[in-house]
C-alpha cells in the first residue's frame, strides 16, 4: 500500500483491484443490516417499512472505535464527508440525509468538523414500488486517527411488512431525530446577514437563547457552509449585548468566478446544549 497526502492529515489508501476495494455486501431480512467492520470503526444501516406513500424512514448508524473521528457534512481542512448511494434498480431513491450536530476539533493546523463517537445520521428515502423492498446501499465515509481511511461497504436490507411493530429500530431512529441541530426559533436565530463587497467577511447578527454562555464568556460555535466543499468558522471582533451577538466570519478563498448572487448558504450554531441550523439567501 501506499500514502498519499491529502492536506495536513494523511489519507491511507490500499492498492487493491476495484472488487476487493469494496467491502462486501452486508445483508439481512430484517430492520437492520449486519455491520460492516473496519479498522476504525463499523457502521450499518437500519431502516423501516415505507409507509402508504413509500416514504422510508432509514439511518446510517457509524461507530468510530476510541479515539478515532468520522466525519459531518462538510468535514473541515481536510477529511471525507460521507456519502451513500442507492443502487438504482433496487427502486428506492435517496431524498435527503440529516446531521446530527457535530463537534468542532482543532489540533495545530488541523481544523476537524466531526464525531468522536457513535453517531446515527437519518436518511429520507422514497420506493417506488408497492412490494417487498430491497435497499441495497453504498456508503462511503472516512474514519480517521493518526491518518484517514477510506471506509466503503455495500449494506443490502430487505424490509418486512409495516404491520410488524419493530421498537429497537424506532428508537434507534428517534434518537437520531433528536440529535439534530433545531430550526430557527423565537429565541435562537439569525436576524440579519450581509456578505462584504470584497467577499471577505460575512456579517452575522444573532439572537442567543438565555442561559447560553453570557457577556464575556465563550462565543457561541458558528459553522457556516457555502459552495458544496467549503465550510467557514473563522470568527472576528464577535460583541455580546444582552440575547444579541454580532459577529464577523472570515471568508476564505472561493471557487474561482464564484456569484453569490441568489445563492443559499447555511449555518449551524451551537450555544451550550442548543444548536440551531438555517439558511442564508443571498440577493
Amino acid at each position: 500500500m501506499m500514502i498519499i497526502s491529502s492536506g495536513p492529515r494523511r489519507l491511507l489508501i490500499a492498492v487493491v483491484s476495484a472488487v476487493a476495494a469494496l467491502v462486501p455486501f452486508y445483508s439481512a431480512h430484517a430492520e437492520m443490516s449486519a455491520w460492516a467492520d473496519n479498522e476504525g470503526g463499523r457502521m450499518r444501516l437500519v431502516a423501516l417499512a415505507p409507509d402508504a406513500g413509500g416514504k422510508i424512514r432509514a439511518a446510517l448508524q457509524i461507530e468510530p472505535k476510541p479515539g478515532w473521528i468520522t466525519y459531518w457534512k462538510e468535514p473541515g481542512n481536510s477529511g471525507i464527508p460521507p456519502q451513500i448511494t442507492i443502487a438504482a434498480a433496487s427502486g428506492v431513491t435517496l431524498d435527503a440525509i440529516a446531521y446530527p450536530v457535530p463537534k468542532h476539533f482543532f489540533n495545530g493546523a488541523i481544523e476537524d468538523i466531526a464525531y468522536d463517537a457513535p453517531v446515527t445520521l437519518p436518511l429520507s428515502l422514497t420506493a417506488a414500488g408497492k412490494g417487498p423492498v430491497t435497499i441495497d446501499a453504498a456508503a462511503f465515509i472516512g474514519i480517521c486517527k493518526d491518518i484517514c481511511i477510506p471506509f466503503q461497504a455495500n449494506l443490502q436490507l430487505k424490509l418486512g411488512p409495516a404491520i410488524q411493530s419493530h421498537p429497537q429500530e424506532e428508537a434507534i431512529l428517534q434518537a437520531a431525530d433528536a440529535r439534530l441541530p433545531k430550526p430557527p426559533s423565537q429565541d435562537f436565530d439569525v436576524t440579519a446577514h450581509a456578505m462584504s463587497p470584497d467577499r471577505k467577511t460575512l456579517s452575522l447578527t444573532l439572537v442567543l437563547p438565555s442561559g447560553g454562555p453570557g457577556e464575556g464568556k465563550a462565543a457561541p460555535d458558528i459553522i457556516v457552509t457555502g459552495p458544496s466543499g467549503y465550510a467557514f468558522t473563522k470568527q472576528i471582533g464577535g460583541k455580546r449585548d444582552g440575547a444579541a451577538f454580532r459577529v464577523d466570519i472570515a471568508i476564505g478563498k472561493l471557487p474561482k468566478d464564484y456569484d453569490i448572487s441568489g445563492k443559499q448558504w447555511s449555518v449551524l450554531v451551537i450555544d451550550g446544549e442548543r444548536a440551531m441550523e438555517t439558511t442564508l439567501a443571498f440577493e
